[in-house]
């Protein structure tokens, strides 16, 4: 997922991208949001793509920055909020150099490290611990891979959703997957996408300079992973990892 990858898909993202702001119920994520707000503080939304965070955070802090990499993205965020007052809009590639990107009381990651290769997010969990000040609080939440391979499991396993199902893999597409997968790389509409085990994403932040306050799940209905879940399928329900963690 480069910079090409988010300029491409900016005009139909509301269609092609899973909304985490409208699919989690309970509200989690903005209650932790709530938790560190201030009119007095400023807040970095890293990847904020077409800005669906922008109305919940702005009336909540004294500045919003919004950052993508994308400046579609951007474009379409300022059309969408040009009525919100304190947001300011600036393209910039949380995986690449960290010039420009600004320090901020919180900063907030909605499902935005999910490049399958390893530099650029080793990059982009430094460019975290740079924008934040000190004592500064993180919001962030990632695909979840226990989540992913227990869809797999349920879907080989009940057959529930056949048209998942890969056909007529070739020799080397399959040892493609399998090296993507040892570094929990899945495909999502067929586009290599990182997933984190919980210990996975504890040590990464506690190596970049985090620590670790709180770590939830943020669940969703079935209806999200299969066309027709079947009634019995329940809990435990599909996920993605939120934690919240304090710059040392």
């Amino acid at each position: 997922m480069d910079r090409n990858y988010w300029e491409k898909i900016a005009v139909s993202y509301n269609e092609e991208i899973f909304d985490v702001l409208h699919n989690d119920s309970k509200k989690l994520i903005l209650s932790a949001i709530k938790k560190y707000s201030s009119k007095k503080k400023t807040v970095l939304d890293a990847g904020c793509a077409v800005g669906k965070w922008l109305p919940a955070l702005s009336p909540l802090f004294k500045k919003v920055y919004a950052l993508d990499i994308s400046a579609k993205n951007l474009e379409i965020a300022k059309k969408n909020h040009s009525l919100l007052p304190n947001i300011v809009y600036q393209r910039a590639d949380m995986s690449g150099r960290k010039e420009g990107i600004p320090k901020c009381d919180v900063a907030i990651c909605i499902n935005a490290i999910l490049t399958d290769s390893l530099k650029k997010r080793t990059i982009f969990f430094q460019s975290l611990m740079h924008c934040l000040k000190k004592k500064g609080n993180l919001i962030l939440t990632v695909p979840s891979l226990e989540s992913a391979l227990l869809t797999k499991i349920i879907n080989n396993q009940f057959r529930i959703d056949s048209s998942t199902a890969e056909k007529n893999i070739t020799a080397k597409n399959a040892l493609k997957k399998w090296k993507d997968l040892q570094q929990g790389n899945l495909d999502i509409d067929y586009v290599p996408t990182k997933h984190y085990l919980k210990e996975e994403l504890s040590y990464l932040l506690n190596y970049n300079g985090f620590r670790i306050t709180r770590f939830k799940k943020i669940e969703y209905s079935w209806t999200t992973e299969f066309i027709s879940p079947p009634q019995w399928l329940k809990d435990p329900y599909p996920w993605d990892w939120m934690v919240v963690a304090q710059k040392n």
